[in-house]
């Protein structure tokens, strides 16, 4: 393949005393010219031969189908009233809607926002909200083109109307609401608008407070750490306004420091007061689930790898010293995955081999009942202290969602209908789901999901997609992605690796798999692709790799350690360059989970799996096609532009390697819904075509 040329320059760096070469160095420029014009000339190539994939008008016309079928999400009880988003299938983005009963809101209830109006192209989106503890203001968050950026505006639900108070420069924050009617933020001091394109490492937040009319300007700083740009914060208020949790984490570290703020409020007036230190070393997860009174009830690993709750008292808790935790909620063999307070109850979800199991207890941790609904994940709990109402979303690999709700008095749990617009929906198939388990190289078992269409039989070896994550104590379930209901409607097999570093397992699990034994979730994941060789559910050349992230860090470490592992590679904004990660935005961040290349204990072992590092001339490569967006403010585009090159440089094999970057988006956040058909077709003909297979609907 004629590839565009890719200049390369004499870039060297000496890192603990090796040299190491970074040719594409310029391309981390996102806005220079030269890149914008690399970035052309690479969708200009792209867009060609994807276009000529055999079955792309199918998986266009299914994958419009299936995207852009009417939905409704799951209701949330917001104060005295219910918000619901919807969309009727010609909409970029979900519309919500709010009305003062469940009845009324079904009927159809009355416009709340329209984030189709919040940008001209659809390519803003709705990033989350947060209503006021007297459920008058709705403090919702606006992201430009998938950026991380939000900005906080805010609606007066009584009247109807947004008001003029904004806030900007917000990341990875609620809008956590004090008794007073002000709010709590996590705001950083980055030079710039805030756009979405820069690539800087991001400062230290700072959690500041702003107060309903006020200039954003003069709002109080509540806690920063100046000397750790690294260390950020979560508040969470106390149901009765007493207390102010803090869970206080150095980057994506799942041990967490947790003080505890007084709250007083007189005259309309709140007062936060000097904080309690109670958890001062990360030791562990502490994350605070409920408070009665000045007992808080907290959901730790400490002592138990797959969770427990535990209950501590918070006027006994000894000055400079260790409070005392009494068990609530004894560990399981079932991970815990969270704990909500509802009603006068804890609604546990637990993962009982990677599949969800919830069930209610009280407060003394007795079991009152199982809650009886079904799904791959939960993708949304509504609920809060005091009030007997929950509403539950869950997914599968097919359907997006399906909500329920709970009736904590009489028990009783029923599916919500009639919230859809009316419209024409995709019929999915019927999918058959087999658990399967693959050896590790150093003989660990690694679970895995493997799903076919109904009537698709396993008597020869299929084309198979392969999907992996592996990281960040995220769990790996049976949930709904859009590429997930396209390929199993074509015919294809679908795996969903449960590999370490996840959290399917608890914190033992997701620990094998980081640092200096990030190795093994790279080994986890090829020995489950060579299973399903083994196994004749497919062969190499029938074989796609899948993943997104850190995920698409595991395609690139497996098809540079492995080129001939499979056919196809679909790495999907991916972590990259592991010598320089920590140099980008939010990315020093995940030194908790990689460690950082300035360790030299760390370096080797980083510069051992960095799949730009690793690239090697002269190879034949699988037919890849990298994909990333130039509003990726989380892993920056950089990333996937050096790896591309470098894959282009070296490809000495027939199959193409190709970049796929979509303009004013971002790591997913907010995608509009013809971008996410229009990309998805894009990336499962490249695959189809690549493993031989023609969608037999």
């Amino acid at each position: 393949m004629d590839y565009p040329g890719t200049r390369r320059d004499d870039t060297v760096d000496s890192l603990h005393g090796q040299e190491v070469a970074d040719p594409y160095r310029w391309l981390e420029d996102p806005d220079a010219p030269e890149t914008r014009a690399w970035v052309a000339e690479q969708n200009r190539l792209t867009r060609t031969c994807l276009d000529a994939l055999e079955s792309r008008p199918w998986f266009h016309d299914t994958m419009t189908s299936i995207v852009r079928s009417p939905r409704a999400g799951t209701p949330d009880r917001v104060g005295s009233r219910y918000v619901v988003s919807r969309n009727d299938g010609t909409q970029q983005q979900d519309v919500w809607f709010v009305a003062d009963t469940l009845e009324e809101l079904a009927s159809g209830g009355r416009l709340l926002l329209d984030p189709n109006t919040f940008s001209e192209d659809g390519t803003s989106s709705l990033a989350g909200y947060d209503v006021s503890e007297n459920g008058r203001w709705l403090a919702y968050q606006v992201s430009d083109g998938g950026s991380d950026w939000s900005s906080i505006r805010l609606h007066d639900l009584e009247a109807g109307h947004d008001v003029d108070d904004v806030v900007t420069k917000v990341k990875f924050s609620d809008a956590t609401w004090l008794p007073d009617g002000s709010y709590l933020y996590s705001w950083y001091p980055a030079e710039g608008a805030g756009v979405g394109t820069e690539a800087a490492a991001l400062p230290g937040g700072q959690v500041r407070r702003h107060r309903v009319g006020e200039r954003q300007a003069d709002d109080e700083l509540l806690l920063e750490f100046p000397e750790d740009p690294s260390i950020g914060a979560s508040p969470k208020l106390s149901h009765d306004g007493r207390w102010l949790a803090m869970h206080i984490h150095a980057g994506t570290s799942e041990k967490n420091r947790l003080w505890f703020y007084p709250v007083r409020t007189r005259a309309g007036a709140s007062e936060i007061g000097e904080p309690l230190k109670v958890v001062d070393e990360p030791v562990a997860g502490f994350h605070v689930v409920r408070f009665d009174g000045d007992h808080v009830y907290v959901h730790t690993d400490l002592e138990a790898e797959r969770g427990r709750v535990v209950r501590l008292d918070l006027t006994t808790f000894p000055d400079g010293g260790t409070a005392e935790l009494v068990e609530v909620l004894a560990e399981s063999d079932a991970a815990i995955e969270r704990v909500r307070a509802v009603g006068d109850e804890l609604l546990v979800v637990r993962l009982a081999d990677a599949r969800p199991r919830i069930t209610r207890h009280a407060l003394d941790g007795s079991e009152v009942a199982a809650v009886d609904v079904e799904g791959g994940e939960v993708m949304q709990l509504h609920g809060k202290v005091g009030v007997d109402e929950v509403f539950l979303g869950l997914s599968s690999v097919t359907r997006p969602l399906t909500s329920y709700r709970l009736d904590l008095a009489g028990g009783s749990v029923e599916e919500v209908t009639g919230l859809e617009p009316v419209g024409e929906v995709w019929t999915a198939p019927e999918v058959v789901t087999d658990r399967r388990r693959a050896t590790s190289r150093d003989g660990t078992e690694v679970p895995y999901f493997l799903l076919r269409r109904a009537d698709v039989p396993l008597d020869e070896p299929r084309p198979t997609l392969l999907w992996g994550y592996g990281g960040f104590n995220v769990p790996e379930l049976t949930r709904y992605r859009p590429a997930y209901a396209g390929w199993l409607a074509a015919g294809g097999v679908l795996v969903i690796a449960n590999l370490r570093g996840g959290g399917e397992f608890g914190s033992a699990w997701h620990d094998a798999g980081r640092l200096e034994r990030k190795q093994n979730v790279f080994d986890d994941y090829l020995a489950v692709a060579d299973h399903l060789v083994d196994t004749r559910v497919t062969t190499r050349d029938r074989l796609a790799l899948h993943g997104g992230s850190n995920g698409g860090l595991l395609v690139g470490a497996a098809i540079t350690q492995r080129p001939d592992v499979a056919a196809v590679a679909l790495p999907s904004v991916g972590v990259m360059d592991m010598l320089r990660f920590h140099l980008f935005t939010i990315g020093s961040a995940w030194v908790s989970d990689f460690g950082s290349p300035e360790d030299p204990e760390m370096f080797p072992v980083l510069l051992a799996y960095s799949p730009l590092h690793n690239v090697r001339e002269g190879t034949a490569y699988p037919a890849t096609l990298v994909l990333t967006g130039d509003h990726d403010d989380r892993v920056v585009p950089a990333h996937s532009f050096k790896f591309t090159a470098a894959m282009q440089r070296a490809q000495t094999g027939d199959a193409p390697v190709l970049a796929r970057i979509e303009t004013s988006t971002g790591h997913s956040l907010g995608k509009p819904l013809s971008v996410v058909a229009a990309e998805t077709a894009d990336l499962l003909a490249f695959a189809a075509e690549h493993t031989g297979l023609r969608p037999s609907p």
